[in-house]
């Protein structure tokens, strides 16, 4: 899920919401925000045996403040592994899983930040398909303005703020889903979010399941396929909408090729 959020108020509803969730799933939680370890604390409270879950680990808080310095560019790698020890930690802890909730505003204020956490999103979201982990990831929408928050939303399966036309996310067999509308506006959009999530071949193609794609306009087609073809692949469209096929012909894409979704 990635969440706009308008003040103090909305975040904390929305962690409060998301984490009880995760307890209430066996899950262990962890929320990590801006201030001190009191501070956070007291957001969670409400959350009904947060104390308790506090005590014994069940719930746990972090500081952005602490954890990173402030203007830090995460490795995007780095941040998956990271994630992927702690959900081994909760697993071996006898927890169903990881959930975190996080307020990822100060890790996206610049150019640079904001270049290396939209890869980070695109990556942690392909690992958490088939692992017991998942995740919320807040931005504050008077300091992340809606360009900015596009180029991160676009790489969610979810989002509260239709930022962008399409979403680009990991899926369940391991594929990538291309869903929803592709069109003029997002011509300086997708080509990015191609780029940060750097899909390469599977199986020696680009296989993209856009079972809800409903429309890609010729630009962007033609942006799938240069992308294909600087990594010396071509791709597989699997998708119900009849246009696709149109487009691919009158374009002459002979690295795209479209299969009828089941």
């Amino acid at each position: 899920m990635c969440w706009r959020y308008r003040d103090a108020h909305d975040l904390r509803d929305r962690v409060r919401e998301f984490l009880s969730e995760g307890l209430g799933l066996g899950y262990r939680v962890c929320y990590v925000g801006t201030g001190d370890h009191d501070g956070l604390v007291r957001d969670l409270d409400g959350i009904d045996g947060i104390g308790a879950a506090l005590k014994t680990g069940a719930a746990q808080v972090a500081s952005v403040d602490t954890t990173y310095p402030s203007g830090a560019v995460i490795e995007p790698a780095a941040q998956v592994r990271a994630y992927a020890e702690a959900t081994d930690a909760a697993l071996a802890a006898g927890y169903a899983g990881l959930r975190v909730a996080a307020d990822c505003t100060p890790l996206v204020r610049t150019p640079e930040q904001l270049d290396a956490f939209s890869r980070y999103e695109h990556r942690i979201d392909r690992f958490m398909v088939d692992r017991p982990f998942s995740a919320m990831c807040a931005y504050a929408a008077d300091e992340v303005d809606a360009r900015a928050f596009a180029q991160v939303a676009c790489l969610h399966p979810n989002t509260n703020v239709s930022a962008a036309g399409f979403r680009l996310h990991g899926a369940a067999d391991r594929s990538i889903t291309l869903a929803g509308e592709v069109d003029r506006s997002d011509e300086d959009l997708f080509p990015l979010a191609l780029h940060r999530a750097d899909l390469g071949p599977r199986g020696g193609q680009l296989v993209l399941d856009a079972t809800d794609l409903t429309f890609i306009d010729h630009r962007n087609l033609l942006h799938l396929s240069r992308h294909a073809a600087d990594r010396g692949t071509s791709v597989v469209l699997r998708t119900s909408w009849p246009g696709v096929s149109t487009l691919v012909d009158l374009l002459d894409l002979t690295n795209v090729r479209v299969e009828r979704a089941a």
